[in-house]
């Protein structure tokens, strides 16, 4: 790998995220597509598009240990001390990716984690992070494998929820039922999904090209139509709050982090496919975020009235 030509690459990817179109320009996706690694094949790999051992790796010289998207332990920590996590709370936390959040949780707050996580890699790897953290943290956390689709949890069991981008597609009120069922009386949420601003169109070489690179289908959720579920779910919603800015904000220094972090080092060509991917993965995700596509947006709700609670059907 040419570091000076990756940093290069990586600078202008990041630096000029937005464009009249949110394909970005024919020029700069056939830069993506073909990578500035001689040899070392397209960031697009299929072996490439779903979470496996290479791409956790990179995600975790971006983020940290156990962490694999913006921010890292310090994002996760800035998300859930609203809900005032302590050693009597049990924390229903849904999207737990490689574990670092339940681990977080439970030594930076003492807390219980009943975890759940729908990519089958995530999970495992969630598992064996918590094992590595050692008994004092499995003996209070757990990360199991869930069916966004079909959500099923404890009836009545936890204090709190923290959702982290794990709506996606999933029909709203089926899933926000079924973690309202799962609250104890007065239970707070804390939330952080992706919202369309207008529905996604699966056409748009942008739209499909980040969806395929995150495994993700178009058919996000708009943020008011989560708000009103919420509400009609007997919830009080106290925030809304777009936090774009501040995830592409930690997105940049994380990957500024890690061009400086490499030095001199030579990469393998397959350690180099797996960065230039993730790289692609990231510029297509602030770019569509840049131009207004998608939002990242943080809701904290509580007070959840049991007696309303309706689930919808499918």
């Amino acid at each position: 790998m040419h570091l000076p030509s990756f940093r290069a690459w990586l600078s202008q990817a990041f630096s000029h995220p937005a464009s009249p179109e949110p394909g970005g320009s024919p020029d700069h996706d056939k830069a993506l597509a073909a990578g500035p690694v001689a040899g070392a094949g397209p960031p697009s790999t299929p072996s490439l598009v779903h979470w496996n051992a290479s791409r956790l790796l990179v995600a975790q010289h971006l983020w940290g240990d156990g962490y694999i998207t913006a921010g890292g332990g310090n994002e996760a920590k800035h998300l859930a001390t609203p809900i005032g996590l302590s050693s009597a709370a049990t924390v229903l936390l849904l999207g737990a990716g490689a574990g670092g959040v339940a681990a977080l949780m439970v030594t930076e707050f003492g807390a219980w984690v009943v975890g759940y996580e729908a990519d089958p890699q995530l999970q495992a790897a969630a598992v064996e992070h918590l094992r590595l953290a050692g008994p004092a943290v499995t003996k209070r956390a757990t990360v199991e494998l869930f069916d966004p689709l079909a959500p099923q949890f404890r009836t009545n069991f936890c204090h709190h929820a923290v959702v982290l981008d794990t709506i996606r597609a999933a029909p709203i009120e089926p899933f926000l039922g079924a973690i309202s069922l799962a609250l104890k009386a007065h239970g707070q949420i804390v939330m952080a999904e992706f919202v369309a601003t207008a529905p996604l169109d699966p056409t748009d070489p942008a739209i499909a090209a980040w969806c395929r690179l995150e495994g993700r289908s178009p058919g996000l959720h708009s943020e008011p139509a989560i708000t009103r579920a919420l509400a009609r779910l007997g919830f009080d919603v106290r925030v809304v709050e777009d936090i774009s800015a501040r995830h592409m904000q930690l997105c940049l220094r994380g990957w500024k982090d890690l061009v400086r972090g490499m030095g001199g080092t030579k990469p393998s060509p397959a350690e180099a496919s797996a960065i230039v991917h993730e790289a692609e993965l990231w510029t297509r995700r602030i770019r569509l975020i840049h131009s207004g596509v998608i939002r990242l947006v943080r809701w904290h709700v509580l007070g959840a009235v049991h007696a309303k609670v309706t689930p919808a059907p499918h």
